[in-house]
C-alpha cells in the first residue's frame, strides 16, 4: 500500500514538472515564427511576406523565355535572408504590371546547379554572388540592367519602360487602383488636376 502511494506520488511530481515545462515553453515562445526582419528560413517568401506563391516555381526556364522573345526578369535570392523577404514585396508588385509582357523567374541561388561553366540560357551565368540580385534581360537576350541589393520599384519600372519603349516615369500619368467589384482593382488615369466642365 505504502509503495502505491510512493509510486502516485512520484506519478504527480513529474507531471507537475512536465505541464511546467510546457507552459513556461508557450509563455516564452514568439507569437509568430515567421518574421520579416530575420535571416531565419520561414518557407516560400514570396507566399508569405509578397502575398504572391506564383512567383515559385517559375512557369518558364531562361531559355524558354529567350527562345519564346520575351523580356526575362531574374531574380537572385535566399528564403533565409531578410533583404530577399523585404525585396519579394517589389517583385510580386511588379508581375502585376509587367507579369504578361516579361517572364519573371525567381531563382533560389541554394538550388544552383554547382557547376564550373552556365551558358547565356541558363539563370547561373548571370548569378554574381550576393542577394537579392535583380537582372532584366531584353527580348534580343541582352542585360539591360543588373543590381544587387534592394532595388527600388521605380527604378526597374523604368528598365522595363526602357525595354518595352514606353514613355517614361516623367512623362507618364500617374496610375491609381480603381475597384472594379468587391474582389478585382484595375488602373485608371489620375484626372484630379483635369478642370471640371
Amino acid at each position: 500500500m505504502k509503495l502505491n502511494q510512493q509510486k502516485r506520488t512520484q506519478f504527480s511530481i513529474i507531471s507537475f514538472f512536465i505541464i511546467l515545462a510546457a507552459a513556461l515553453t508557450l509563455w516564452f515562445s514568439p507569437s509568430a515564427i515567421a518574421a520579416l526582419e530575420d535571416d531565419q528560413y520561414d518557407g516560400n517568401i514570396f507566399a508569405l511576406y509578397a502575398g504572391n506563391g506564383s512567383l515559385v516555381p517559375p512557369k518558364v526556364t531562361l531559355a524558354e523565355s529567350l527562345r519564346g522573345g520575351k523580356p526575362s526578369l531574374l531574380v537572385f535570392y535566399l528564403e533565409d535572408s531578410k533583404d530577399c523577404k523585404a525585396f519579394s514585396i517589389t517583385v510580386s508588385k511588379l508581375q502585376r504590371y509587367y507579369g504578361r509582357a516579361a517572364s519573371f523567374i525567381p531563382i533560389n541561388v541554394d538550388m544552383l546547379a554547382d557547376q564550373e561553366g552556365f551558358s547565356p540560357t541558363e539563370a547561373g551565368y548571370y548569378y554574381r554572388g550576393l542577394v537579392p540580385q535583380t537582372v532584366l534581360i531584353d527580348q534580343q537576350g541582352e542585360v539591360v540592367f543588373d543590381e544587387i541589393g534592394q532595388v527600388s520599384f521605380e527604378t526597374i519600372d523604368s528598365a522595363f519602360r526602357k525595354v518595352f519603349d514606353l514613355v517614361p516615369r516623367s512623362q507618364s500619368k500617374e496610375l491609381k487602383r480603381r475597384p472594379l467589384n468587391n474582389l478585382n482593382v484595375g488602373l485608371e488615369e489620375d484626372n484630379s488636376d483635369k478642370e471640371d466642365n
